[in-house]
């Protein structure tokens, strides 16, 4: 009979829910260039606890050289290697306990991502691990540079819920993310006191212009009113910002049984206009606070575990 412990360790394993792997002699995780036969998993990624998701490989990149410093664990002659050079789908890289890995755009490229990322801490027996998505979005009524903490993600027609046609059939999924966890976020963003940070609905799109009621695509079929009228229905719904990725991301975290959330920051109010024209590096410092943000939370993490350790 399995002790309370083994219980509880299995109980905080990365699930996947899929008999045909069990099959497998070999399980190749082929867009990041590892695998189960060829690589030592558990030793390469099983103290694993905090996993950050972003779509550039370069703000990935970024974000762990940036947490390396937070945390006291940078080397000067490090570069940090992209764990998956041998592929130019996705990036990724480690620093102790924290894994960064980049997703692409769109809903199609982080869900392919996500596939082969929780196989991969599932074989390498992580636990009680944490997935953040760190990203970029369009603000509804905010000021550009305001990160937000989702509370929901919701679709085009601001439902909760993410579909997905599985052999013609469309499967429906909750977005439920972690509130204990957008909360502990929205604390820590109190505690720096650098920008402001707000919790609300997140809108996932299937795409960037009229998807997301954008007047500057290579095609528009609808009027300024018409995109203003659709935005106020959002905001109505509690939609504080769009972007392209969350409703995959909560629904396939809540799968797997990770506590998951995301932060973005936004980059300009869509009521106001669709096209950026602030400058790069005011674009740049946009972009460093949800690193910022995700940072002093693993901090905060780890300096809790190790007092708890020490008594």
């Amino acid at each position: 009979m399995a002790s309370n412990d083994d219980k509880q360790k299995c109980s905080s394993l990365v699930h996947v829910h899929n008999p045909h792997l069990d099959n497998m002699k070999d399980d190749i995780l082929y867009h990041f260039n590892l695998g189960t036969s060829s690589h030592n998993l558990p030793a390469m990624f099983g103290d694993v606890k905090f996993v950050c998701v972003g779509g550039s490989p370069w703000r990935m990149k970024a974000f762990i050289e940036y947490v390396a410093g937070v945390l006291g664990l940078e080397d000067p002659k490090s570069e940090y290697p992209n764990i998956c050079a041998g592929t130019d789908r996705y990036a990724m890289y480690k620093i102790g306990p924290v894994l960064s890995v980049s997703h692409g755009m769109g809903i199609p490229s982080i869900s392919i991502m996500l596939h082969e990322l929780i196989k991969l801490l599932h074989h390498a027996r992580c636990t009680d691990v944490v997935i953040i998505r760190i990203g970029t979005s369009g603000g509804i009524g905010l000021e550009a540079g305001t990160v937000v903490v989702t509370k929901q993600s919701v679709d085009s027609n601001f439902l909760p819920k993410f579909e997905q046609v599985i052999l013609g059939r469309t499967v429906v999924r909750s977005t439920d993310l972690d509130q204990t966890l957008a909360e502990e976020l929205l604390r820590c963003s109190e505690e720096l006191n650098r920008f402001d940070t707000v919790i609300g609905n997140t809108m996932c799109t299937m795409d960037f212009y009229e998807g997301q009621a954008r007047l500057d695509g290579a095609f528009c079929a609808y009027t300024e009113k018409d995109k203003q009228d659709y935005l106020a229905k959002a905001s109505e719904a509690g939609v504080c910002n769009i972007e392209m990725e969350s409703s995959v991301f909560a629904a396939m975290c809540k799968l797997s049984g990770v506590r998951a959330a995301v932060v973005c920051v936004t980059l300009l109010d869509r009521l106001k206009g669709d096209q950026l024209n602030v400058p790069h590096e005011v674009l740049n410092s946009y972009q460093q606070r949800p690193q910022i943000l995700v940072s002093r939370f693993i901090q905060k993490q780890l300096s809790t575990s190790a007092k708890s350790l020490l008594h």
